[in-house]
């Protein structure tokens, strides 16, 4: 039997309107009006003497064998982009938080570049959910609660060990020798880490359950910035102080626990094989694990 020989146009047409369950946004997005799609599709259906979809006012759904042949399109489609990419050089663009980016990463990046003189590392700071695909996000430095884009890969890297920070001047004014003495202390916190003193005083075996916190700040470099003003303690990853702590512009009173979190690297399934991705992945591993290494 001769095998019927459809279009690629009309696969692609088909993939996209299967997907996206919309003949308006296949048409947005392979830039082609709605009415050639619905022609491609149409075209697909007599070519392979099968019906691929239902249509209705509402919505359009792949048939049983429309949704079998789009399955086999997307993954052929994405293999092709990604065989393209591994071939292609390019930026990598690497996404993290505004404080990981200052107190981390930026102290950091002459030293990947003098390594890796032919990556072009981009960086973007974010730590949104969206921002992944939105943004063409390479690798991506989260921690390991945050939910996993659909498109990326995990890697658990290291275990975030956590700790109050403050500077010597004010640990002496406020005789601060124990735990039981941070109450007479203002404590910082960080609106995006809410529950971060709760977690230190669990994980560190000291219950307290009526400490009051005295400002909270949007950020962690803000709030790190206000412990080296000297204006209270700080409950801070250590990998965002440990070049402080080295310089002597913070103390840590108490040293710091092994917190319930992981940082993690999130990498873009289509990018993971590039070479210069994987340049940016192992020195981030490299550097994350020599920073939380005790």
């Amino acid at each position: 039997m001769k095998i019927p020989k459809p279009s690629l146009n009309a696969l692609r047409a088909f993939e996209a309107t299967a997907r996206l369950r919309s003949f308006t946004d296949a048409a947005n997005e392979l830039s082609v009006t709605h009415g050639a799609v619905s022609r491609h599709v149409r075209s697909l259906e007599e070519t392979l003497g099968i019906q691929l979809l239902h249509r209705n006012a509402h919505a359009t759904e792949p048939t049983p064998q429309g949704f079998r042949l789009a399955e086999g399109l997307t993954s052929a489609f994405k293999q092709i982009q990604t065989s393209i990419e591994q071939l292609m050089s390019g930026p990598v663009t690497l996404s993290c938080s505004e404080s990981i980016m200052m107190y981390w990463l930026i102290p950091r990046i002459a030293q990947f570049r003098q390594l890796n003189p032919m990556v072009d590392l981009r960086v973007n700071m974010s730590s949104s959910l969206e921002d992944f695909a939105r943004e063409n996000i390479s690798v991506a430095i989260r921690l390991s609660t945050r939910e996993l884009p659909k498109e990326a890969v995990k890697v658990d890297v290291v275990e975030e060990w956590i700790g109050p920070v403050c500077t010597a001047e004010y640990m002496q004014l406020a005789r601060l020798q124990s735990v039981d003495d941070l109450s007479r202390t203002r404590l910082l916190a960080t609106k995006t880490r809410p529950l971060a003193w709760s977690e230190w005083y669990r994980t560190s075996g000291h219950a307290n359950n009526r400490f009051k916190i005295a400002d909270s700040f949007e950020h962690f470099y803000l709030m790190i910035q206000a412990a080296k003003c000297g204006l209270g303690v700080a409950n801070v990853p250590r990998m965002l102080v440990r070049d402080d702590l080295n310089a002597g512009t913070l103390v840590a009173p108490f040293g710091f626990v092994q917190g319930p979190n992981k940082v993690s690297l999130w990498i873009a399934a289509h990018q993971s094989a590039r070479p210069e991705t994987i340049a940016v992945e192992d020195w981030l591993i490299a550097e994350l694990r020599r920073a939380e290494k005790d």
